[in-house]
């Protein structure tokens, strides 16, 4: 048996002058705000995301002087750690939708700033930022995977902080958590703690902890937006301010992804200051801020730092996954 079909009614003719007056006022169409190829990239990834809310399966691959992060099968980041490296790093840091890195290895100005990384300048007088690995290296022992796979990969990796021939400064154990709680967002948790194989004293920097540089399509100075968690934004307004994270973010493919770092409640310092640069660089760091001009580390005396990295696409409320951070952290042993 068919169903009877509904009737369909003709329009009276004031909803017929209503109809032309919005298609008059509407007139212009999606892809002239987004382009052919944003507009389908951005109903694709629309409907992926309507359909799958859940944690996606990541996965650790050891790889020849690095691990690599897969998230569903796809590269999103990388931890390199060769012997040559001034300094180990993590790189791709790919975004949720373009599968593109929202972070450089190495761009104009100041190529030596190589994506999402830990280091520091004028520790005891040596430079594990920049310049020759004469000056100061930050040695990978070899990083071990703790958790393969799952809904979370877990890598440690112990570095001892030394110029060539010479006892090193520190030992640094860091771990490395990486996760995706959904189609538009990947963490990364970031675990360091220092310990001072000798008396250490760090002297005031700007080139300091922990830092991330953006792609230069993402940069303020191309379009792109920084901004903190007071509402801030561009350099003017984070440079110098203490606040629990800032964000990085821009348009690629018709659609907005950027990168942001989170303070742990429970980090010295906390909230510390950003240096922030309008090209693409920021970086919670007290070291450019220290009252007396420096900071002493006594021999065996542990400091541990704690960031969180959140990528992501859209629009997400940040305050919100920082605040949900922040009351996990503070229940979190020291």
């Amino acid at each position: 048996m068919r169903l009877a079909e509904p009737l369909q009614s003709s329009p009276c003719a004031h909803c017929r002058a209503r109809n032309r007056n919005r298609v008059l006022d509407h007139s212009k169409r999606p892809q002239q705000f987004f382009g052919h190829r944003g507009l389908f990239v951005l109903l694709a990834f629309s409907l992926q995301t309507s359909l799958r809310a859940e944690p996606l399966r990541v996965e650790a691959v050891a790889a020849t002087d690095e691990i690599r992060v897969n998230v569903s099968g796809k590269l999103f980041t990388a931890y390199k750690y060769a012997k040559g490296q001034k300094y180990p790093y993590l790189y791709p840091v790919a975004g949720p939708a373009t599968w593109k890195s929202v972070t450089t290895e190495s761009s104009d100005p100041y190529p030596h700033h190589h994506s999402l990384f830990f280091a520091c300048d004028k520790v005891n007088g040596n430079n594990y930022w920049q310049e020759s690995n004469d000056a100061g290296q930050i040695v990978s022992q070899g990083p071990t995977i703790i958790e393969p796979s799952g809904l979370r990969v877990l890598i440690k990796d112990v570095c001892l902080w030394q110029r060539p021939g010479a006892e090193p400064d520190l030992r640094d154990t860091r771990t490395i958590t990486v996760s995706a709680p959904s189609e538009t967002l990947r963490t990364i948790d970031f675990e360091i703690t220092l310990e001072p194989l000798k008396d250490v004293r760090i002297e005031k920097s700007n080139h300091s902890l922990f830092a991330a540089r953006v792609v230069p399509e993402l940069s303020v100075t191309n379009g792109g937006r920084l901004v903190n968690a007071e509402g801030k934004e561009s350099e003017a307004g984070t440079f110098g301010a203490a606040s629990p994270w800032c964000s990085y973010s821009g348009m690629r493919e018709g659609l907005r992804e950027g990168i942001a770092i989170f303070q742990h409640p429970k980090n010295r310092w906390y909230p510390a200051p950003w240096f922030t640069r309008d090209y693409g660089f920021f970086s919670p760091t007290p070291m450019f801020w220290l009252e007396n001009g420096q900071v002493d580390l006594p021999k065996g005396e542990a400091l541990t730092l704690r960031y969180r990295v959140v990528v992501f696409v859209g629009d997400p409320n940040l305050a919100n996954l920082y605040s949900a951070y922040d009351s996990g952290a503070r229940q979190s042993p020291p």
